[in-house]
């Protein structure tokens, strides 16, 4: 178990739904006590689009495209050389390629990654999760199988979360009220097997939040401000304000408008966080996560539309469902528990954690004045680390920082230079 601060740098996507749990794991590992420091790939996808905006063939745009995510890549070593991590966890979809990879693994930094995505649809794990130290995804068998087959032996089930200081329940204003409130609500993409599901509820008091809806005749009134993405913090508005949140895990068939899938999807964890009603439909790894009187499910459309009829008749039921289910995710699925979970199988895998480098690292130098021992108490302080932060962890976070030094910030950063040159002799 991770007893002592590390190191860790999360690089996010530049896009997509992991973005926001990238930010969920930062967050998390921070107020575990380590140092993190945050890749913000999401700052160079406007110039990344950019590149499809100048015209050319599309030969030569997918070769500019390559050279863009080279440089990318090599951003993130930049910044992995100035922290000098312990860990990179990579989300999915993040800017790492094979030969970053590569170089980290000769350098002896550990990597992970979280794959919150369905290996069935995005198959491009099949190229990268060999180069992983670990590889955490959302699926059982037979995905865990497959990852055996391509090379993978450190494969870790880590089921999706809830932020608890984040996805709190929340007192609304009437005006809030007013804008996100809505009977039946949905939050999310529109897939095929959603915008069949939910054409019968056209008419009634149904709001969709959320993007790619273009097209949908029939559920136009009720997409709300164009069909434009909604923020993390928002959302947590839209959850509370509705009566019955719809959940149901998308499908690109329309076959089977209710998939019976496996994976958990991370807006059923944040409504139970927030203490907001949710309808879900059923899941086969859902049953180790929650208890049938936790969550209300279904199984099919109809189930889904009588379930919705019957709790907007009971609201007091309503009340006891979101209860429960906000009790257990507190208990059990936060981001914390999860993030500890990676950090305790990447050491019980790949070995302890470097314990003499911590140990070496755990107090500041004694010789230090008292005045400069004063200015590093404050420096701490306001690096937002926690009294226990040890020497190696604050000229992390400063090297991590931007902006002008101070006399004892510079005086700090010159003793880390000298010690690591004292201590090659």
């Amino acid at each position: 178990m991770a007893r002592t601060p590390l190191r860790i740098l999360v690089v996010l996507p530049m896009y997509g739904g992991s973005l926001p749990i990238g930010r969920y794991c930062a967050r998390a590992l921070a107020g575990m006590g380590h140092t993190v420091r945050v890749f913000e790939a999401p700052a160079l996808y406007p110039a990344f689009t950019g590149l499809r905006e100048l015209a050319l063939g599309p030969s030569q745009t997918a070769q500019l495209e390559s050279s863009f995510l080279q440089v990318v890549s090599q951003a993130v070593w930049a910044q992995a050389q100035a922290l000098e991590p312990h860990l990179v966890l990579s989300m999915a979809q993040a800017p790492v390629g094979r030969s970053l990879l590569q170089r980290f693994r000769r350098t002896g930094i550990r990597t992970a990654m979280w794959f919150v995505e369905d290996h069935r649809v995005f198959g491009y794990w099949r190229a990268y999760a060999p180069l992983y130290d670990i590889f955490a995804v959302i699926q059982k068998e037979p995905f865990l199988g497959l990852l055996s087959e391509a090379g993978q032996n450190n494969a870790l089930y880590l089921p999706l979360a809830a932020l608890p200081d984040f996805h709190v329940p929340v007192q609304l204003t009437e005006e809030e009220r007013q804008e996100y409130g809505a009977d039946i609500g949905f939050l999310g993409a529109g897939y095929p097997n959603r915008r069949r599901a939910f054409r019968p509820l056209a008419g009634r008091n149904f709001k969709i939040w959320g993007s790619d809806w273009e097209g949908e005749s029939l559920l136009a009134a009720h997409v709300q401000r164009g069909g434009a993405r909604i923020g993390a913090g928002e959302s947590v508005k839209i959850y509370s304000a509705t009566r019955v949140n719809l959940n149901l895990h998308s499908s690109l068939g329309t076959g089977d408008l209710v998939s019976h899938g496996d994976f958990v999807n991370p807006r059923t964890f944040e409504l139970a966080a927030i203490g907001a009603f949710q309808l879900v439909d059923k899941r086969t790894l859902l049953p180790e996560l929650f208890a049938d009187d936790e969550l209300a499910t279904f199984s099919s459309t109809e189930e889904m539309y009588a379930g919705i009829d019957h709790f907007l008749a009971h609201p007091e039921q309503m009340l006891a469902w979101t209860e429960r289910a906000r009790a257990r995710v507190l208990r059990d699925h936060s981001y914390g528990q999860r993030m500890a979970q990676l950090l305790d199988f990447t050491a019980l895998r790949l070995g302890p954690w470097p314990e003499e480098e911590r140990t070496a690292e755990a107090d500041f130098p004694p010789e230090l004045p008292s005045e400069l021992q004063q200015e590093l108490a404050k420096m701490v302080q306001e690096l937002g680390l926690g009294p226990s932060a040890g020497f190696g962890e604050t000229v992390a976070a400063l090297r991590a920082r931007s902006g002008a030094l101070t006399e004892a910030e510079t005086g700090l950063l010159f003793l880390d230079e000298w010690r690591k040159q004292y201590l090659k002799k």
